[in-house]
């Protein structure tokens, strides 16, 4: 829960310096402004006008889409679905990115915008893992850092776990977007390093991807948003499957490779549970995942930006997948989450219904917190109808949750202001909230896209037991 250390609002351990370290003034510096006639401005327009891409608060046949800004400031969360992706009908990339840090907005947003961009131009090239080795081995001149060995690791440790026979049962898509995925995330984190106009020393962002064409689903994740299945078991009940692991500095193999590179990692006192990765020196920045893009001021004590990827072969029980940043995952069970979607009245209100149920559920739980960020893709792989098919049957099939473990969990610690945006005791302003929502307004004014859900979206509130949703006042206007 929260992304990064407040120097200011935390305690340190007893004993621990908290000197400034050279290297963290870098942050301080300003980022130059690309104007309207640059070349990353006109790329921008392009990318907004593609037909099949969404990248905002709406919905199409297949997907839903929402964000909700939280209380700490900026909304750091980014989201996209692209359909016919690479040119295939029969093809959808989906992902979230959770920023953290000063401008971890902007990273996240680039991110967004140019990773797809990455990983298809790779997957249609179709290269091999064996060229992205030997590009590492002659870039690197025999010296690599903790993230390079790392992607050389995850190449052996793949091959190893997988003996020859289930190699060969694998499908091709899988093998080809295994290696594009690890050749994209590589080049995005590099052109992270080297742009100019974003300031990545200390801000970075999560993002858990995928790409499903037909009944195959591969997945990309870096840190810990999270992407969760719902599929139907043998007693004809909703179920929720895992698909990622979020990858928290406290994970055994995460917590090693971190320790061998002379990184930190430790809880602070008033936050026992959350385990951060700090510099070797100083108490900074603390931040609560293992993998992220960005955050290059830890990326040679441990950080990498290698992404876990795993497949799935998805069968006729499978009804939907969502991804989410780990502000919806922070108070509501994966079960929880699937029954939200499963009881929508439609597929168009989705994703929406799940993220005002986690703000509300914030509320209850940390009364006395800042709501994170919530940004949720809810991707139906049934795309025959508009409408959820299993909407009518939900209520006989899914059975309510209980509020019982968010009762036992909201007497732990309601007092978490986790924002993450201070480096060396600096503040970053926060954004006004209305002159935000106005921003948003527009921008969706401007792409025509109807951000309005259909009536009867407080029918989901049941599932949580929390009050009663009343459009138009779930910013507790």
């Amino acid at each position: 829960m929260g992304s990064c250390f407040s120097a200011e609002s935390k305690s340190p351990l007893p004993g621990s310096p908290l000197s400034p370290h050279p290297a963290l003034d870098y942050w301080k510096k300003g980022y130059l402004k690309k104007k309207p006639g640059s070349s990353d401005y006109r790329k921008g327009e392009t990318l907004h006008r593609i037909p099949g891409r969404l990248f905002l608060n709406g919905s199409t046949d297949v997907a839903s889409l929402y964000t909700q800004q939280g209380k700490k400031g900026t909304n750091q969360d980014a989201m996209i679905v692209w359909e016919n992706f690479c040119s295939r009908t029969d093809t959808v990339f989906c992902g979230v990115f959770d920023g953290h840090g000063p401008y971890g907005h902007m990273v996240a947003k680039k991110v967004r915008d140019h990773l797809p961009l990455k990983l298809s131009a790779h997957w249609e090239v179709n290269i091999s893992g064996e060229d992205v080795l030997r590009e590492i081995s002659l870039n690197t001149a025999g010296s690599m850092n903790s993230e390079e060995t790392a992607l050389i690791s995850a190449d052996e440790e793949f091959r190893a776990s997988v003996d020859l026979d289930e190699t060969e049962k694998l499908p091709e898509i899988f093998k080809t977007l295994k290696e594009s995925f690890l050749k994209a995330f590589k080049v995005m984190d590099r052109e992270l390093r080297s742009r100019t106009n974003i300031d990545c020393f200390c801000s970075g962002t999560t993002a858990v991807t995928l790409v499903k064409q037909g009944p195959y689903l591969v997945i990309g994740n870096v840190g810990d948003s999270r992407a969760v299945l719902a599929t139907w078991d043998k007693d004809n009940s909703l179920t929720a499957i895992q698909l990622t692991i979020d990858l928290k500095p406290n994970l055994p193999a995460e917590e090693e490779r971190i320790r061998r590179c002379k990184g930190r990692v430790f809880a602070l006192h008033d936050e026992p549970t959350v385990s951060r990765v700090w510099l070797p020196n100083n108490d900074a920045p603390g931040l609560a995942m293992a993998r992220a893009f960005g955050d290059f001021c830890l990326k040679d004590f441990g950080l990498i930006s290698v992404p876990e990827i795993s497949y799935r072969r998805l069968s006729e029980e499978d009804e939907f997948v969502v991804l989410a940043t780990d502000g919806i995952w922070d108070v509501l069970s994966n079960k929880e989450v699937v029954d939200i979607v499963a009881s929508a009245p439609a597929r168009s209100s989705a994703a929406r219904a799940l993220v005002h149920s986690a703000v509300q559920a914030w509320r209850y739980k940390y009364p006395t917190s800042k709501v994170d960020d919530c940004a949720a893709v809810c991707l139906f792989l049934d795309s025959n109808s508009s409408n959820l098919t299993y909407a009518s049957s939900a209520k006989a099939k899914v059975q309510p949750s209980s509020m019982d473990q968010v009762n036992n969990e909201s007497k732990k610690d309601d007092s978490l202001d986790r924002s993450g945006t201070v480096r060396a005791g600096k503040v970053v302003p926060e954004e006004n909230e209305d002159s935000s929502k106005a921003k948003q307004q527009e921008t969706n004014s401007e792409l025509g896209i109807d951000w309005s859900a259909p009536d009867g979206v407080s029918r989901v509130d049941t599932v949580l037991n929390l009050p009663r949703f009343v459009p138009g006042k779930e910013d507790g206007e």
